[in-house]
């Protein structure tokens, strides 16, 4: 049985620096990837899903929301004086 190879969007060869040249696929649990435009290629085992996700500035929450402290905002009436 053939495997698709598919095209990653937006990738860019580590080798060449080409963009939207790599296509990857999946053999017997190894991730393999190659570049159409030079030589490059990469073989990855597929890793286990129960792996803890990496962090990245992405999915850390951003300062202000994990600040605690609250304040109140206090609306003034300007007519009342």
């Amino acid at each position: 049985m053939a495997v698709q190879k598919r095209f990653i969007a937006g990738a860019i060869c580590p080798r060449c620096a080409e963009m939207d040249r790599i296509r990857s696929w999946e053999q017997n649990g190894i991730r393999y990837r190659e570049c159409v435009s030079c030589d490059f290629f990469e073989q990855l085992p597929i890793e286990d899903e129960s792996a803890p996700e990496l962090s990245t500035r992405v999915n850390q929450p951003r300062e202000e929301q994990t600040r605690q402290d609250i304040q109140t905002v206090k609306i003034l009436d300007p007519k009342a004086r």
